[in-house]
């Protein structure tokens, strides 16, 4: 179990009390002005779901939530979609007013904004709707989320990592069973085709990546599978994940086909190694930027330090990637109920590349893995 603090009046799996979202609206608000901000200004994406439980589409319209401390959230939106935005799930705490075609939604956003503050804006506002905000509000200072506000979305509670574990044991259950089909004769694109159908059939109702890298394409983290038909004697790295009850999952495991080379196990070896030391380097406390020094230094220490080319991870949660960044420069300490990646690779131009990746949940004393398949190397067929 998780050691986070169970939410009021939430029972574990259902949908999200209202008193939740709420909850979630004031605590921005009071964290926005904790960090000298006037409030939060919150349009369509991650933000406004994770806030409201409202999900409208992005579009030229503006749709934006304001938040400030000792105030009712206010939300602006389009006449056309105000029924649906009467209805989200955190509706009962909002003031809703819609604008219809021709009037000026920013001039009508404006006059709430303090005149000479400086808020923070969701880092997938629109530049076309801040530009135009900007224009009728000159004065006033803007922040992106993950500069000014970082911890936000960070730290969750005990229903939030429920759910991301769950997400987890889908990822899991989809790496269990791809192992289990032929690869080698196989375009990458096909294997990425298998992966995309068995997260989904464990549960997820978006997939949002599959990479899929064999042999010299392994070196690319970020490889779009493609028609590179895998070998046998190649490694490949498969990276994957998506969105299961709106909460993310990403794994990586890298698999061989056939025997693998001594020195294809030493590599191996030496990132499953660096991985176990990041995640036990774990606990409340630690700065975010120590877990990559430790997983770093393994990798360092076994002539390897230049082919470790990323961070080594990320946040997690209504988004695949989002703060904290387990990264140099990041001083953040890891607090229970953070949650985030840990995957060292080693990557090898031209020849193959390692990775191997868990979702890790701070705990109140350690780390806690939402990741549990085997991270030692599988041989496939």
């Amino acid at each position: 179990m998780s050691d986070t603090t169970a939410v009021p009046g939430k029972q574990s799996g259902g949908p999200v009390d209202p008193a939740v979202y709420a909850a979630r609206m004031e605590r921005a608000a009071v964290s926005a002005a904790d960090a000298g901000l006037a409030g939060v200004i919150v349009t369509p994406g991650p933000d406004l779901g994770w806030l409201t439980g409202y999900r409208p589409h992005t579009s030229e319209r503006l749709t934006a939530l304001l938040l400030t401390r000792g105030k009712r959230p206010q939300l602006l939106v389009p006449a056309l979609e105000r029924p649906d935005a009467e209805r989200a799930p955190g509706a009962g705490a909002l003031a809703v007013t819609g604008w219809t075609d021709g009037q000026d939604p920013y001039a009508a956003l404006a006059p709430l904004l303090d005149e000479r503050g400086r808020y923070g804006v969701s880092d997938n506002a629109w530049a076309l709707h801040l530009l135009a905000l900007q224009r009728a509000r000159p004065a006033v200072a803007y922040g992106a989320f993950t500069e000014v506000l970082p911890m936000l979305r960070a730290v969750k509670d005990a229903y939030e990592v429920d759910r991301l574990a769950a997400a987890g044991a889908a990822a899991d259950a989809t790496y269990e069973e791809i192992v289990k089909l032929r690869f080698a004769g196989r375009r990458e694109r096909e294997v990425a085709a298998d992966l995309a159908r068995l997260l989904r059939e464990n549960g997820h109702s978006q997939v949002d990546f599959t990479v899929v890298g064999s042999g010299p394409n392994g070196a690319n983290p970020h490889h779009d599978a493609g028609d590179r038909v895998i070998e046998t004697g190649d490694m490949v790295v498969m990276d994957f994940g998506g969105l299961l009850d709106g909460y993310g999952s990403d794994t990586t495991r890298t698999v061989h086909v056939g025997e693998p080379s001594a020195e294809e196990r030493k590599v191996h070896d030496v990132v499953r190694e660096a991985q176990q030391a990041a995640f036990e380097a774990v606990r409340p406390g630690v700065a975010c930027q120590d877990i990559d020094r430790v997983a770093r230094q393994v990798i360092r220490s076994a002539g390897y330090g230049e082919y470790f080319i990323h961070r080594t991870g990320h946040g997690i949660g209504v988004t695949t990637h989002e703060p904290p960044y387990l990264v140099a420069g990041e001083h953040l300490p890891l607090v229970p109920g953070m949650c985030f990646s840990i995957e060292p690779g080693i990557y090898l131009p031209g020849r193959f590349g390692v990775r191997i990746e868990d979702i890790v949940t701070c705990t109140d004393s350690a780390g806690r893995r939402l990741n549990n398949t085997d991270r030692e190397m599988r041989i496939v067929a």
